[in-house]
């Protein structure tokens, strides 16, 4: 090659690397995140250019979601004003000397999210269960049917969502569709065609088109929801796909969670439905057919949160914070993967310091390698404060859950990770009510059962090459 070529693109890439360098300090992020970016650019001077253009950008308060932000607020406001009150009871809530004194209020502001006092709610605890609850609502609907989803895949499960969708669309009744475009990047036109035909809307979130967009290849819709007449909701950690059926060689046994919600709960899952619809079809919808009535469901407490790089503040992140700190008694949390920033690590090590009684369930095998050494990455830190970490050994443990004292558990679509935190759209439930919370502590102590406990000692003399797969992975992991 010409040598005064060779000089060329080396100071023209030098130059654009200092100027992305300025760049990445100019965000004014978080030090871990620009420190991680400025080392993906020295150690990976062309791939990190790339890279950063690509995904790193930080799109939170650029256009797109900033004019999100607002369109969501004022649907959000128009949908809910005669279903439920904003302020509904929170003065009372705020005189709690418990998390609910808290973590109500919170979510009140943060993410606009009344609190329900009329509902149900039900946990489904693997594929088998929670595909039959799904495709049994389906069935049985009579108005519409609204799902959006991360991951829909052409596999055996999902031919019989198809072909659940086809026959009610054909009877007439009136189906929504949103997958996110990465997520579902295998699915095909002849999968979606036969829906489209039969009459379902189906869209895709944040297509990704050419030239590649940073803000749409990076922020992903990870929600799951499903809901039906307006009556019947389900959200939680199961995507559409063999594999969360236990059909995955390598993973075996899937452990998962989700939720079954009837009840006011299911006015706000319906809104941000609708809110996500809106936004990726431009169709706007405030009918009152699909906030019906609900009669009487139950007593128990629920806020449905969502989050995202269209919210002003990382809502479900201020969440869990705020669930970690103020336990008083124990925290148990469920999570396929561990890769929190400083503020959630520190809110764990400070929980287990002060004798709180922290234990966090997690997987002993990976689906991403490199989430799975990050997380390891966080281990010995966390054992020495006297966090008990243990390791599901009967399969693949992908639930998303944290449960506090008896009073509180949250179940829904966000990871412990920087991801689920700041860059994907996600839905959880916070559910207060101590038989729920009794019964999902059950549940998790037999998961304790079929697991291994990380011992701190043993895990010092670990092999020399997991420290250094630890320490590369973790080094990366604010951009993951």
């Amino acid at each position: 090659m010409n040598p005064s070529l060779i000089n060329t693109l080396t100071i023209s890439f030098t130059v654009l690397t200092i100027i992305i360098s300025i760049m990445i300090v100019l965000e004014n992020r978080g030090p871990s995140r620009t420190v991680a970016w400025l080392l993906v650019l020295i150690l990976l001077p062309v791939v990190g250019i790339f890279f950063y253009l690509l995904i790193g950008q930080n799109h939170r308060r650029k256009k797109t979601f900033i004019k999100k932000r607002k369109q969501d607020y004022r649907l959000l406001r128009r949908l809910l004003m005669e279903q439920l009150s904003f302020t509904r009871n929170i003065d009372i809530f705020k005189q709690n000397p418990d998390i609910r004194g808290k973590l109500i209020p919170l979510l009140i502001h943060n993410t606009k999210s009344p609190i329900t006092v009329n509902n149900s709610c039900r946990v489904l605890n693997d594929g088998d269960e929670t595909f039959a609850e799904m495709l049994k609502a389906i069935e049985e609907a009579q108005d519409h049917i609204h799902m959006e989803y991360f991951i829909i895949k052409e596999s055996d499960i999902g031919t019989q969502f198809k072909e659940a969708l086809i026959k009610k669309a054909k009877e007439g009744i009136e189906i929504r569709l949103i997958y996110d475009a990465v997520g579902s990047w295998r699915l095909k036109d002849s999968f979606l065609e036969p829906l489209r035909s039969a009459g379902v809307k189906v869209k895709s979130f944040l297509p990704v088109r050419l030239p590649l967009t940073g803000h749409r290849l990076n922020y992903r819709n990870h929600r799951k929801i499903l809901i039906i007449d307006g009556k019947v909701g389900f959200l939680g950690g199961l995507n559409i796909g063999d594999e969360y059926l236990g059909k995955n060689e390598v993973l075996g046994f899937w452990r998962d969670l989700h939720l079954r919600i009837k009840g006011e709960a299911l006015y706000v899952l319906q809104a941000i439905f609708l809110m996500d619809w809106f936004f990726v079809s431009k169709e706007e919808i405030d009918d009152a057919r699909y906030f019906p009535q609900q009669g009487y469901c139950g007593e128990q407490l629920i806020q449905i949160a969502s989050s995202g790089p269209d919210s002003f503040w990382e809502s479900i992140h201020q969440a869990y914070f705020t669930a970690i700190t103020s336990a008083k008694n124990y925290v148990y949390i469920m999570s396929p993967y561990l890769v929190p920033d400083e503020s959630i690590l520190m809110a764990l090590k400070t929980a287990a310091i002060s004798g709180v009684d922290v234990r966090i369930l997690l997987p002993n095998r990976p689906d991403h390698y490199t989430v799975f050494w990050a997380s390891r990455s966080h281990f010995m830190e966390l054992l020495q404060a006297g966090v008990k970490i243990y390791e599901y050994q009967k399969g693949f443990v992908h639930g998303k859950m944290i449960l506090v004292d008896d009073q509180m558990t949250t179940i829904g679509t966000a990871n412990l990770d920087i991801r689920s935190f700041q860059l994907n759209f996600e839905v959880n439930a916070f559910i207060y009510d101590k038989d729920l919370c009794l019964e999902v502590k059950e549940s998790f102590m037999k998961d304790l059962s079929d697991s291994k406990q990380v011992n701190r000692h043993d895990y010092r003399k670990r092999k020399l090459l997991h420290r250094v797969k630890e320490s590369l992975a973790r080094i990366f992991s604010p951009v993951l």
